[in-house]
């Protein structure tokens, strides 16, 4: 598995969020919540982007939890 990779756009006002190489990008769909799906050539989402974030103003930390992952 590929490292997860975040970027907060501040200017642009987005979230994405790639789960795989970025390089393998052959496909976008929005939803249309606003939410662009990144998709591989086979149609395997790789990312996505969330449209219009503005974090709550809370802080700027990120919290990674992992659940289910036996590590084989």
């Amino acid at each position: 598995m590929a490292a997860i990779t975040l970027i907060h756009d501040t200017a642009g006002q987005t979230l994405t969020i790639w789960i795989d190489d970025p390089s393998r990008e052959a496909i976008c769909e929005e939803t249309p919540d606003e939410v662009i799906h990144m998709k591989d050539a086979s149609g395997r989402v790789i990312g996505v982007e969330i449209l219009h974030y503005k974090p709550d103003g809370t802080g700027s930390s990120v919290r990674i939890e992992t659940v289910g992952f036996s590590g084989s």
